[in-house]
């Protein structure tokens, strides 16, 4: 009786922890990349709690699929990078724009339409930010059809759209240097 106690308070105890965070799961911590798979060849490596690639091309595609859900990450470019977040990823093994959403963080993007806080071909920046050079909060939200970007706190897409509706998603690496700290999901 005493281990099933201890059992149900353990499981009471991590169900508060749980939702004191709101539902938030940590998938990278500075730790390991435990949560992701590696697609491509760019070097990622942790170094002091951060994630980063400066070469080759690819992407850390989550072990798990999402359809509704919320991400919030952490992501330092340099001013020549080209990265960003995948979501709803139809093929985890080739993720792109046809495959994937692709929310933009580039912000040298000939088309700068498409730049940084874009839905690349889906929904055009509508507010200009630029990520170079600093800590920068990315926030994305995708619920049914609807989906959202925030960039520090500016809303900077909103778009309805079907064209994807689950699976995995991905922090990219393209060119520059890109740097992911504190990536966190929660389902809706």
């Amino acid at each position: 009786m005493k281990r099933i106690s201890i059992t149900a308070a353990l499981v009471i105890g991590f169900g508060l922890a749980l939702s004191a965070q709101g539902g938030w799961t940590t998938l990278f911590d500075g730790k390991n990349l435990d949560s992701f798979n590696k697609v491509g060849d760019a070097n990622w490596t942790i170094v002091d709690g951060v994630v980063q690639a400066d070469k080759g091309g690819g992407h850390l595609v989550t072990r798990q699929p999402y359809g509704d859900f919320e991400i919030k990450a952490e992501i330092w470019v340099d001013t020549p990078a080209n990265s960003g977040i995948f979501i709803r990823c139809e093929n985890a093994q080739m993720p792109g724009a046809e495959a994937c959403y692709e929310v933009n963080v580039f912000d040298t993007r000939p088309d700068p339409s498409y730049g940084t806080g874009a839905i690349v071909n889906v929904a055009k920046v509508t507010t200009p930010v630029k990520a170079g050079g600093k800590w920068n909060t990315l926030e994305i939200r995708a619920r049914g059809s609807h989906l959202e970007v925030t960039l520090n706190g500016v809303k900077t897409a909103d778009v309805m759209d079907t064209k994807h509706a689950r699976g995995p998603f991905t922090l990219q690496y393209g060119a520059g240097v890109v740097k992911f700290r504190s990536v966190q999901v929660r389902p809706l």
